[in-house]
């Protein structure tokens, strides 16, 4: 039975298949505005799991945001700790972790993503323009967003990283619910 929605795509030769059983995580990725901080802790909530979003994380560790980490020591700095924060949380079981969008850029990051045995990684899909309408006001504290010149440029580099996650499901037209609804039916998590 397919879901409205849901689109399975073509994995690179080099990666596995979604786990066959019940994953034991599910990593949320996608575009800033896709929604991976409102659906995970609905996910979270329906499984009993615990909800962790990446950025929060590396915010409370490093004592301060994002956007200063980004102007104090630069992207490539951020994008390490990122990369060291996901490797480390990702041994635990029971969680629904959100990425950054960016994360997926890190091939040794998305790697470790779809070989992780018992990791689903589920790829939230936005257009652009659903982007810039959720994301509109908040470019002090999303760097990238900030960035207009180069936003373009970004999703359309990410957009071939994320979509070789395990799952990848077009939201822009999906309540969080339905979002939910459809990660759990296909994880076979609301069996």
């Amino acid at each position: 039975m397919a879901i409205e929605g849901i689109k399975r795509l073509p994995m690179t030769e080099h990666f596995q298949p979604a786990p066959q059983t019940q994953p034991h995580r599910i990593v949320l990725t996608g575009f800033m505005g896709s929604g991976k901080s409102t659906v995970g802790p609905l996910i979270a909530a329906r499984l009993g799991w615990k909800f962790l979003d990446v950025d929060n994380v590396i915010e409370a560790e490093a004592g301060a945001s994002i956007a200063e980490i980004f102007a104090r020591h630069g992207e490539a700095d951020f994008r390490k700790r990122e990369r060291e924060t996901i490797a480390r949380l990702i041994q635990s079981d029971a969680l629904v972790l959100a990425l950054g969008g960016g994360a997926i850029e890190d091939d040794a990051t998305r790697t470790l993503l779809l070989t992780s045995p018992s990791t689903l990684l589920v790829h939230l899909e936005v257009e652009l323009a659903t982007t810039l309408k959720r994301c509109g006001g908040t470019e002090q504290t999303r760097p990238v967003l900030a960035d207009q010149a180069n936003l373009a440029r970004r999703y359309e580099r990410r957009l071939p990283l994320y979509r070789q996650a395990h799952l990848s499901i077009a939201v822009d037209l999906l309540t969080p619910e339905q979002v939910v609804d459809a990660i759990l039916h296909a994880s076979r998590l609301n069996d």
